[in-house]
Parts: structure tokens; C-alpha cells; sequence
């Protein structure tokens, strides 16, 4: 662990203005960002008397490298980039919220041509609209459906859009009048967008205003003796009276608030939000996040206001009121920063006593409910994986605890399309966004230790690479500017705790005599063979044999299939991609279509061989300049002695068959 005396800055350093502050590991990765209206004052607060800290500011300090700021011009400004430098960088000492998966929306996807509407769960995408969320899945679904009556918009996949287009025939339910269909020209895009800006209206809590209308047109149907209208749309109004009244009215029906609640223990803390919206809760969120830096109740809330209106600054989603627990730090610029989101005022404070009040009390007993479900299923999970990376740890006799593994992986046939993959595996889950691919070629791909040799030396030549980016950044005090963002390292300067390749003591070899040519010594290295199952260390005579049992040797199989699944996926996208390269392709000025229409006019590659420049005139878009380039490609080509025609077979590339 590093000393914070080593890199602390010096006296008179630090200025005494607003700003925002970032510590790095020695990696130069951040690990926590924080602001402060003295940057002074609080960075001096962690050097003071780091033993006097609390223990999870103790454990960052320590394990920080370097620490840099930037200077604000307010504490609006300073709140608004800590967000931003907390969503790009992620710290593993900052508390970071991540939407719980397991809801279900309603998304309207306004960013298409004709949008859709569909229940959705995940992340959230551009230019779509979402509603909820809602549980279980089942309600929305049955919502969808009733609402579809009133607003038929467009719910198909792209596919079956795609062939009712071509086909022009609509899908079943352009024909039970649940869809406008729009694919068909039954309805103009105009009148189908419409269709879904009222679908939002209606989900966003103007159910009343549309009842309304369509009883006005009820009594002017019947005033007009047109009946079957009116009881079509006294049905309509059926259907959205009993979707509108599925949600009980809680507070006064100008009510537009979200109502935060927290339960917490040392180590997590619970967060539940109810969406109300015209005095009916139209949904509900949750989050279950670790506790891993010292804050106070009200520094916790100002956090999580950040992180979530942050991620979704969409000034609908923006109520009036925000009802939180406890007042946030910084209340003023936080309400400040929610009116600039909103472009309207928005009222931030705690109920007392009354409606409100009492509302929160629910959502405060979903949040300790969701904190005890959590705690439930995780409890089994957390204790597996770290009981496996012991184990592992303990059975390798590696000095480091396994928080980083790689995994190599090496995949061909017979030596040709030879690829490898690397699988990244943090605390015993895989990140796949440091999954890598690698292309062997040349000398490197006679064989396996020599393909394995290469990947690891390039792997590892990179992390060398990266670390002298990085090394300024960690050497002591830099001062920031807006150029600082470009010596952010790259994901290969982590380096891992172990690497694992699958193989015996071949590919472990080359594994460390690449690293050692590279002058590495502090990674470790071990294989995983697959017949029987042993782990291979460097210059040992027998292998290690863990028990079939094993946690560990789960978690190293999991790893060891994962890194298979991914050389094997990429060899058969190179494999695909080298089985359609033509002789065509490297002819100069020969685009797609030219290509295509030289295949079909000729069918084989015969035939093309034994055309003269005259033949190739009379293909559409093809000049005498191609027609020489053409007649010396196939001249040149591998099997352009006579031959050679003679020995492959000829085929139809429009049809597929082989040609006499």
C-alpha cells in the first residue's frame, strides 16, 4: 500500500477555491473523485493524520498514488463535473448507482420512422421514451395490450415490419385494428407519430384529458345518430378508465412528485423511489448500492439525486417536487442543478408530517424489504466466489490476492485462421468489456507455443507501453487542464494477478519466457490442462490436482470455457470472411455492384477466365480500363494456368450450383 506522504502536495500548492479532485492508483486509474467548496481545506483534511481516518477513506488514501484537481468557477460547476467525471470513470471508492434490471418498462421507441411501442428491460437507449418501471411484467403487458384499442401504434419487430412492407400485407393485428398499420400505407407517418406522442401523453399522467375528448366525441356521435361510433369509442373509454384506475389515488391529482426513501446498514444501503404523478404512483425504482466511502446521510443524497436525474435528463421525467429523507449537502445548488435539468422550477425538501409524509413511510418499508431480499440472495453468491479465489490463492501459493485473472485461449484448424481471445474475470465476475481478440499470423502460427508466445508478448508489450503514459501522471502533484484527460490509461495498463492459458506445460513455457523476455516478474502464470483437469505451474515437475469439488477449479473452468467460447466465435467469423474473399476483390475501381454484375453476367470463374476484353464490355458499367484489369486479375490469379480451370469446379454464384 502506498504512503500518503509520498505523494501529498505541497504547502501553498492546493488553491483555496471551489473545485473537483481525483485520486489515482499507481496504474493511474481513478479510484474516487470528490469536490469541495476549499479544495485546500479538504485535500488537507486526507494528509493530516491519515491514521485518524475512517477506515474506507483510509483504505483509498492508501491505496491512491497521486492526487490532482481542477479549479471551478462555482460549486454548481464543481457538483456538475463530479458527476460527469464520476459516470466516465466509474471509481471503485465512489458509491455509483446502477438501475436494478429486473423491472420492466414501457418504451416507446420515438428515434424510428414508425415507432414502436414494446415492454423493455436493460439499459436504456437513444432517442427512446420509457414508462415505468412497471411489476410485475405481466400488468404493462396487459396495459399495452388494452391501450392498443385506443392508441394502435406500431409494436412488431423490424423483421416482420420488414415483410409486411415487401409483402404488402399487414400482420394480425393490422387486421384485428390493434395496429394502424403503418407498414401498408394505411396510415401516413405523421398520423402514426401522433398516435404515439398521445400513447406518451396518456402513460405521462394525461389520462383525464383524453377521457374527456373521447366522451365529447361520444356525445357527438349519438347526437348524430351515429351509434356503432359510440359504442366503439364507449369501449375506448372503458379501456383507458381501466387502465387509469389501476393505480389508486394517493395524493391531490395535481400532484407530480418522486419520493425517495433509504434503509442502510454498514456495509449497503437500500434505495427505493415511487413516481407520482396526478396523485397516482405510476411507478416505481430501486437500487442496491455498496457503502464504499464515508459519507454522511445528506452527502448520500446529494449523490444519489446526481446519479440518477443525471443519467436521465430528460426534463419530462422531472417532476415538481423531489421528496427526499434527509437534505442533501449543497441543497441550494443541487435544487439549482434540477431546475437547469428541468428548465422549470422543481422543489426540493423533506415532508414533515401529512400525506406526503406517510407515503414516504411505504417507500421507506420497500427499500428495507429490498435490502433484506438483496442481502438474501447475494449472501450465497459473494461467499462462493470469494471462498473460490481463496482456495485458488491458497492452492497456487500465490503471495497476492486473485483480483484480476486472464485467460488465454488459442483456436484453429489444422494451423489456419489461427486467432486467440482474452477473458477478464474481476472478483470473480467477468468484465467483458476488457474482453480482446488477437490475429496470429506469420511465424506465430506454426503451433500453439509459438501463437501462445506471441499473444502474450503482445498483450504485455501494450501494458509496458501504457504504464509509460502512465507513469506521469503517478510520479507526483500535475497540474490539470483540459489536456489531462488524454493521459487516461488504457484498460490493457491493468495488469492481472494471474494469467491463465489453456494448456499444460508447453503453453506455460511460452506464457513465461514471453513475460520474462518482456523483463516481467511479478505476474503469475498457470495452466489449466483439459484432460484431466491439473494445474501446471512455471518449472514444476507434477501438477496441482484440486479436487473435483473445488470452487476454485469451478471458477478456473468457468474461465477456461468463457475464453474457449470467445477464440472459438472469432475463429469462425475469420474462417466465414476467408471463404468469400474473390480474385475480385483486389481488382482496382471493381466496387460491390460491378463485382456482382461481372458474376452474374459470366456465372462461373471459368468462364471469366477464358473471356476476352470484348466479352467484359458488354457487362453493364464495365470500360475497356476495367476490361484490361479485369483480363490481367484473372491472368494472375492462383489458378490462372489453363490447368487449373480444369481442376476446380465451376459455380453459379447467383445460384449456387456447380456448372460443367
Amino acid at each position: 500500500m502506498a504512503d500518503p506522504s509520498s505523494y501529498r502536495p505541497r504547502a501553498g500548492e492546493i488553491p483555496t477555491g471551489p473545485g473537483v479532485y481525483r485520486f489515482r492508483d499507481q496504474h493511474g486509474r481513478v479510484i474516487y473523485v470528490g469536490k469541495a467548496k476549499n479544495l485546500r481545506a479538504r485535500l488537507n483534511s486526507y494528509f493530516a493524520n491519515p491514521a485518524g481516518l475512517q477506515a474506507k477513506t483510509h483504505a483509498m488514501v492508501h491505496t491512491a498514488a497521486s492526487v490532482e484537481w481542477t479549479v471551478v468557477g462555482s460549486e454548481l460547476e464543481a457538483l456538475q463535473l463530479e458527476y460527469t467525471w464520476i459516470k466516465e470513470f466509474a471509481p471503485r471508492f465512489n458509491i455509483v448507482f446502477r438501475d436494478d434490471k429486473s423491472y420492466p418498462y414501457l418504451a416507446v421507441t420515438l428515434g424510428e420512422k414508425f415507432p414502436r411501442a414494446q415492454v423493455m428491460r436493460g439499459d436504456r437507449r437513444k432517442d427512446v421514451k420509457y414508462f415505468g418501471p412497471f411489476y410485475p411484467a405481466k400488468a404493462i403487458r396487459e396495459t399495452l395490450d388494452t391501450l392498443l384499442r385506443v392508441f394502435p401504434v406500431r409494436t412488431c419487430s423490424a423483421g416482420v415490419l420488414r415483410r409486411a412492407q415487401q409483402s404488402g400485407r399487414p400482420c394480425l393485428l393490422g387486421y384485428i385494428d390493434k395496429c394502424s398499420a403503418p407498414c401498408v400505407g394505411r396510415i401516413s407517418p405523421e398520423d402514426h407519430r401522433k398516435l404515439a406522442d398521445d400513447l406518451c401523453q396518456f402513460m405521462g399522467g394525461e389520462g383525464t384529458r383524453f377521457i374527456r375528448q373521447l366522451e365529447r366525441e361520444m356525445a357527438e356521435a349519438v347526437a348524430e345518430l351515429e351509434y356503432e361510433k359510440a359504442a366503439r369509442l364507449r369501449d375506448d373509454i372503458a379501456a383507458l378508465r381501466r387502465v387509469f384506475e389501476r393505480n389508486a389515488v394517493v395524493l391531490a391529482e395535481d400532484t407530480e412528485a418522486d419520493i425517495f426513501a433509504v434503509a442502510e446498514d454498514e456495509l449497503e444501503a437500500a434505495v427505493q423511489v415511487f413516481h407520482v404523478r396526478n396523485g397516482r404512483i405510476r411507478g416505481q425504482r430501486g437500487w442496491v448500492v455498496d457503502k464504499v466511502e464515508d459519507t454522511t446521510a445528506g452527502e448520500f443524497v446529494e449523490h444519489m439525486l446526481q446519479q440518477v436525474y443525471g443519467e436521465n435528463a430528460d426534463s419530462d421525467r422531472l417532476p415538481r417536487e423531489v421528496l427526499v429523507p434527509v437534505e442533501p449537502e449543497n441543497a441550494e445548488q443541487v435544487a439549482a442543478w434540477l431546475r437547469g435539468l428541468r428548465g422549470a422550477a422543481v422543489n426540493l425538501r423533506v415532508p414533515r408530517r401529512g400525506e406526503k409524509a406517510a407515503l414516504m413511510g411505504t417507500v421507506k418499508d420497500n427499500a428495507e424489504q429490498a435490502l433484506r431480499l438483496h442481502k438474501s440472495r447475494r449472501a450465497g453468491d459473494i461467499s462462493t466466489r470469494s471462498s473460490a479465489l481463496q482456495e485458488l490463492q491458497e492452492a497456487l501459493g500465490l503471495p497476492v490476492p486473485l483480483l484480476r485473472i486472464e485467460c488465454y485461449d488459442i483456436s484453429h484448424v489444422q494451423g489456419t485462421n489461427v486467432v486467440a481471445s482474452m477473458v477478464v474475470v474481476e472478483d470473480g465476475l467477468p468484465k467483458k468489456a476488457d474482453y480482446r481478440k488477437f490475429a496470429v499470423t506469420g511465424d506465430a502460427a506454426r503451433d500453439d507455443t509459438s501463437a501462445m508466445y506471441d499473444v502474450i508478448s503482445r498483450r504485455f508489450r501494450r501494458y509496458l507501453e501504457d504504464q509509460t503514459q502512465v507513469a506521469p501522471a503517478i510520479s507526483g502533484q500535475i497540474d490539470i487542464s483540459d489536456e489531462s484527460a488524454k493521459a487516461a490509461p488504457r484498460k490493457f495498463a491493468y495488469p492481472p494477478s494471474l494469467v491463465v492459458v489453456d494448456g499444460g506445460p508447453p503453453q506455460v513455457a511460452a506464457a513465461v519466457k514471453a513475460l520474462d523476455d518482456l523483463g516481467i516478474d511479478d505476474i503469475y502464470v498457470v495452466g489449466l490442462a483439459k484432460r484431466l483437469e491439473e494445474l501446471w505451474l512455471p518449472d514444476d515437475e507434477f501438477p496441482v490436482v484440486l479436487p473435483r469439488a473445488s470452487h476454485g477449479l469451478y471458477l478456473l473452468q468457468r474461465i477456461r470455457d468463457e475464453a474457449h467460447r470467445f477464440a472459438i466465435s472469432f475463429h469462425r467469423q475469420k474462417r466465414s470472411s476467408s471463404m468469400t474473399v474473390s480474385i475480385l476483390d483486389d481488382v482496382p475501381g471493381l466496387g460491390p455492384a460491378k463485382r456482382q454484375a461481372v458474376l452474374k453476367h459470366f456465372g462461373s470463374l471459368k468462364r471469366m477466365r477464358a473471356a476476352a476484353e470484348e466479352d467484359f464490355l458488354a457487362v453493364s458499367g464495365i470500360g475497356p480500363a476495367m476490361a484490361r484489369q479485369l483480363v490481367a486479375a484473372l491472368a494472375s490469379g492462383p489458378s490462372g494456368e489453363a490447368g487449373d480451370d480444369d481442376a476446380e469446379p465451376a459455380v453459379n454464384t447467383a445460384t449456387g450450383e456447380l456448372l460443367d
